[in-house]
Formats: structure tokens, C-alpha cells, sequence
């Protein structure tokens, strides 16, 4: 997807690694509901909210050029509107929380979303796809659920392609708040969040900061990071986690903060670089309590992730408790 505007383009220049068939775009051929008649005007934060409310697939016709939709209220996806939900910006639409309100929720625990089935931590819907879409400034601070300054989801399965983030914040201090960009929880059958072709920050000016997780955030959920750009996010927290004693907590996983325990991290080909932590992780903290969690890195580069507070030995931007050692393959890691 090519986007027509000054910002950082989608994905990481060097990304060559293959894509799995679930992790690919959606067809967004027969829309269930078009944002706009052809106007930017028509294209409002209203129409997104009432269109997402709605659920299928959702796309825009706001004109030829580039537009930025304010959002003044979080859409919020219904869970009995799917199963499959997609939000596919063409490349043109941008979603601005205007930095006061966070711009997407999906939450299947959430009675008021629809409570739809008696294991609502553990089922396979909604399936949210947001594609070719930008979400920028979008802010969660002072929200509950925390975290998540762009997308807050749980349940279910999520995934994001072709897609940018940009200046996106949550809380800045507390010890597990985290994900300026995305906040995830409880995908169906453990299976991971992909994040494909897309890009979470880019640039000095436009990067996402959080107490934790400056891009990507999860408690026991399994990310997939395909071809993807994530630079100049930092994790401003203080205090780490648990909080050392008169400090707020805080500041690990520059670009990804994970934690719980059983889930994996794989990065592949990716770039992480400029990330920063006051803590741990300049690039990814990863703790997973039971040791069973696995980090694998492959065709990627991560490099100048600083960790103010501490990292692995021989991991450079990377604090790692899991199952052994990271795996890292045809991969540079540097300082």
C-alpha cells in the first residue's frame, strides 16, 4: 500500500519475509458500510464510530486526497457484529484521537460491547482486521482499560497490515500500563497477533511513548511482527516491575513490552531501531514468569535501542526471561 502524504511509509524497507495466508489482507470488495459520499467533509468521527458500531467491512470514500479523521469518541466494536470486522483506509485515511481519546476498542469481557459467550476470554470472535488505515495521536491516559493509546483489544483475534501509527500515548508511568500504540489481551486459543508491512513511529517526530511498550504492548498474548518498522518509541515509565519503592513504575520495552506466561514473541524481517527504555528493553522486554515463553528473531535488524536501566548480556536492547535463550537468525543485533 502506498500512502500519498509526507509521513514514514508502511513497513520496513528491507522486510522480506513470507507472509502466512491468515495474516494477509482482507477482501474489502463488498463492503458492509462506506464511510463518506465522496467529501472530505462527509468523512466525520461520527460516521466512523456508527460504522464500527455496525461491524463487517468497513471502508471510506472521502475523496482522491489524503484525509484525517478527528475522532472526539472511541469507536467501539460490538462483538455480535462479526464474526470478521475490517477496517481498511485505502491508504488515504487517517484517524487522529486529536490527543485526548483513544481511537479503537474491542473488548469480548466487555458486557456492554455484548457479552456473547460464556468464555469470553477464550473465542474465536470478533476477527478484527484494521488495514491501510494511519492512527495517529490517538491518547488512553486516564482511560480504563488502560494501555492501548490507538487500539485497546481483547479476545478474539486481531491483526494490523499496511498499517502506521504515529505519535500515540497511553499512561506515562505505572509498572504494567503499556502500549502507546497497541494493548492487547486473550486471543482465541493463544494464537498470535500479526503485524504485518506496517509502521510505529518512523521518524524522531512522530514517535509513540508510554510508561511501558512504546509501540506494541500484551499480557500472554503471542505476537507475529512481519516486515515492520518500529523506531523512536520509547517506554517513559520509572521504576520498572514490579516498582522499586518510591517510584511509580515503569519504563520497559522501548518498542515491545510482553509479559505473562505462555506466549512467544517472533520478529521477522523487521527493523527496531532509535527505540528507547528508562528501564529495561531499549527495544523489547520479554518476561515470560513461567519460563516458558520463546523469543525468536529472524532476517531482522535492531540496533541502537538504548536500556537506561538494564538488558540481557549479549542482547543488545533486549531483556529476555523465557525458555532458554532468544533464537536469533540471519539477524543483526547492535548497540
Amino acid at each position: 500500500m502506498v500512502y500519498q502524504d509526507s509521513f514514514p511509509a508502511a513497513g520496513a524497507s528491507e522486510g522480506a519475509c513470507n507472509v502466512p495466508a491468515e495474516a494477509r489482507v482482507e477482501d474489502v470488495s463488498k463492503p458492509t458500510t462506506v464511510v463518506g459520499n465522496g467529501t472530505p467533509a462527509s468523512c466525520t468521527g461520527a460516521a466512523v464510530v456508527q460504522a464500527v458500531a455496525k461491524g463487517g467491512v468497513i471502508t471510506f470514500n472521502c475523496g482522491p486526497s489524503p484525509v484525517t479523521i478527528t475522532m472526539t469518541q472511541t469507536a467501539k466494536i460490538f462483538n455480535n457484529t462479526g464474526p470478521k470486522i475490517v477496517l481498511d483506509g485505502g491508504g488515504k485515511v487517517a484517524l487522529s484521537g486529536a490527543g485526548k481519546t483513544r481511537i479503537l476498542y474491542m473488548n469480548t469481557c466487555d458486557r456492554d460491547q455484548v457479552w456473547t459467550t460464556s468464555h469470553c476470554q477464550d473465542q474465536d470472535h470478533p476477527q478484527l482486521t484494521v488495514q491501510n488505515l494511519t492512527f495517529i495521536d490517538g491518547n488512553s491516559t486516564g482511560m480504563s482499560p488502560d494501555g492501548g493509546g490507538a487500539i485497546w483489544a481483547r479476545g478474539g483475534r486481531f491483526k494490523v497490515i499496511n498499517s502506521r501509527f504515529f505519535r500515540n500515548q497511553c499512561a506515562s508511568t505505572g509498572p504494567d500500563v503499556g502500549g502507546a500504540a497497541i494493548r492487547t489481551f486473550s486471543q482465541y486459543q493463544n494464537q498470535p497477533v500479526y503485524v504485518v508491512n506496517s509502521t510505529f513511529g518512523g521518524r524522531a517526530d512522530l514517535g509513540n511513548s508510554c510508561s511501558n511498550g512504546g509501540a506494541l504492548s500484551s499480557i500472554g498474548v503471542s505476537y507475529s511482527v512481519i516486515n515492520t518498522l518500529i523506531s523512536h518509541n520509547h517506554a517513559i515509565g520509572v521504576g520498572a516491575n514490579p516498582e522499586r519503592a518510591g517510584t511509580p513504575g515503569g519504563g520497559s520495552g522501548g518498542a515491545i513490552y510482553n509479559d505473562g506466561n505462555t506466549f512467544d514473541l517472533k520478529l521477522c524481517g523487521s527493523k527496531l531501531t532509535a527505540n528507547t527504555a528508562r528501564e529495561g528493553g531499549g527495544a523489547i522486554f520479554f518476561v515470560s514468569n513461567d519460563r516458558t515463553g520463546s523469543l525468536s528473531i529472524t532476517n531482522s535488524s535492531l540496533s541502537a535501542n538504548p536500556s537506561a536501566g538494564f538488558e540481557t548480556a549479549g542482547y543488545p536492547g533486549i531483556f529476555f526471561l523465557g525458555r532458554g535463550s532468544p533464537v536469533i537468525s540471519n539477524s543483526r543485533l547492535s548497540n
